[in-house]
């Protein structure tokens, strides 16, 4: 546990860890702010302490049928309570799959009301929301590094959107808030975005960086389907998410079952593996995470400060209050320019106008309160001086435990022995072979070698670097493969070291990585008892 001094008010406050920092701050900092400028009536609701201790969470979204809750199971290799999958929409609740001693579903009336738990806010989404919501516990290796979140399939049509009985985007919006990761799944065999989809990914805006998309079920379409399906999902997402990047999409097929249309297994491997590895390092991120998040809400919650002040100060203290209302809101947009100009604010850290004005319409502005520099200035002092110590604490807190990532279920079964990724491919080829690998094409380098003019049996540099240039390959490659090859460290290179400069040429041709360091199997058999004694 690290020891780390921040001033609070007058005295340097203790903190034992980076998130007890994160949730001192937001009481004594932020939230006075955000309590002042009715922050929680108009964005989100205010933080409890659960929110900071909570693990890190990982929210599913997509239409029905694309795979949610059996990519779940697929994770977790095992099905969880209150779990139905099929192919018309099944899940209709929001589900939160959490780990717990024994297996229980905890409904969501229960589950808002429980301190330890990070959903008691909730509770402002109501009954038709409560009903639609519980909690899925079980004793899981997976659920004890992350939390998942399992949502209703999004249907499309005007009807599916009233039958809910509460705002489905504002939930998911809530949701993408507080978790670490946001997953939208699309079937590659019926790529359609529906209407309230497309909302629901514009709700989940300023979160880009927490998206992932994963292109589910692809081993049902062929090569050229696959590739022109792709395009149109780009293209799609494109139009709704506005970011200059380029979203992640992972293609593959989540589920562990066999390919239908084996033919692009490889890239389905590949693929999972990234968006695994992408998975486990949530809990290792997940302190930086909250604190990025508190950072995004302070610079929202003093541009509300800032907007709720100014409509405050243009009032009428006596007649005309319900016409200058009606002037301010539609005014609007200058009132932001205004602020934008006077206190250097980014335009992107202001809240939607449409929204903002629909909401407004139902406030009191004679309620609202003035300017109070104190509080701002709180919230100022957190963010250029607080946040920074709390980032040198996130790093010492990274370093303690580097190997603390998202173990058990699939993601063990992409590590073991032979179905390992990259196993017994590239440099990895002829490891558990007797014969040495690279001896297979040495009778064609040996030809090579012996048209360099070898001296005492081995060819300078200059010479074997006049060959090797052949392979277009840039130096930098080269360099290491000099460095791999020449295993005595004499600056030439014999018969064998030759021949194997040229099978790590040929690794790097076929687009694998080289190996940081020459793995044993690739070692020339003359010289593996120099390499024992090494």
């Amino acid at each position: 546990k690290f020891m780390w001094s921040i001033n609070l008010k007058k005295d340097p406050e203790l903190f034992q860890n980076v998130s007890e920092g994160l949730r001192r701050l937001y009481r004594t900092k932020l939230f006075p702010l955000e309590d002042a400028y009715r922050f929680h009536d108009f964005h989100s609701p205010a933080l409890e302490d659960a929110d900071f201790d909570n693990k890190p969470m990982v929210l599913l979204v997509g239409q029905y049928s694309t795979g949610k809750t059996t990519f779940i199971r697929h994770l977790m290799e095992q099905d969880f309570p209150g779990m139905r999958i099929g192919p018309e929409p099944t899940t209709d609740s929001f589900i939160a799959v959490m780990h717990g001693e024994q297996d229980g579903v905890i409904p969501g009336n229960a589950l808002v009301v429980d301190p330890k738990k990070p959903f008691r806010k909730l509770n402002a989404f109501g009954n038709a929301f409560l009903n639609r919501f519980m909690c899925a516990q079980m004793p899981n290796r997976v659920l004890e590094s992350i939390s998942i979140i399992d949502t209703p399939g999004i249907l499309s049509g005007e009807k599916q959107r009233i039958s809910r009985g509460y705002d489905f985007a504002a939930v998911l919006e809530w949701f993408a808030e507080r978790v670490d990761r946001i997953i939208l799944l699309f079937d590659a065999h019926k790529l359609d975005i529906s209407d309230e989809f497309s909302e629901v990914i514009r709700a989940l805006k300023n979160h880009e960086d927490k998206m992932r998309v994963v292109l589910n079920k692809a081993d049902q379409i062929s090569t050229q389907q696959l590739m022109r399906v792709y395009g149109a999902l780009m293209w799609s997402l494109g139009k709704i998410i506005n970011t200059p990047e380029v979203v992640r999409v992972y293609i593959g097929s989540f589920w562990a079952q066999p390919l239908l249309v084996p033919d692009n297994r490889k890239l389905f491997e590949a693929e999972e593996q990234d968006l695994f590895l992408d998975i486990q390092s949530l809990p290792r991120n997940a302190a930086l995470r909250k604190l990025n998040d508190l950072i995004k809400r302070a610079r929202l919650a003093k541009v509300q400060a800032y907007i709720i002040s100014s409509l405050k100060k243009d009032m009428p203290s006596v007649f005309g209050k319900e016409s200058k209302k009606k002037e301010l809101i539609a005014n609007l947009g200058e009132i932001y320019h205004k602020i934008e100009k006077e206190h250097q604010i980014s335009p992107g850290d202001f809240p939607n106008i449409t929204k903002m004005q629909e909401q407004l319409n139902g406030q009191d502005f004679t309620k609202f309160a003035a300017l109070k520099p104190k509080l701002l200035e709180a919230v100022e002092d957190m963010l250029a001086n607080d946040i920074a110590r709390l980032m040198a604490m996130v790093r010492q807190e990274e370093a303690a435990m580097p190997s603390q990532s998202v173990k058990g279920g699939a993601f063990e079964g992409t590590m073991n022995g032979p179905f390992g990724h990259g196993y017994g491919e590239g440099a990895s080829e002829g490891i558990d072979e007797l014969e040495w690998v690279v001896g297979r094409d040495k009778p064609t380098y040996d030809e090579i070698f012996y048209t360099l003019s070898p001296i005492n049996g081995k060819v300078s540099g200059a010479a074997a670097k006049k060959e090797m240039l052949k392979s277009k390959l840039p130096n930098t490659v080269l360099g290491k493969i000099w460095k791999l090859a020449d295993v005595d460290k004499d600056g030439l290179l014999d018969d064998e070291e030759f021949a194997l400069a040229n099978h790590l040429i040929k690794v790097k041709l076929e687009g694998h990585e080289l190996p940081p360091s020459l793995p044993g199997h690739l070692i020339p058999p003359s010289k593996r008892a120099l390499a024992l004694e090494d």
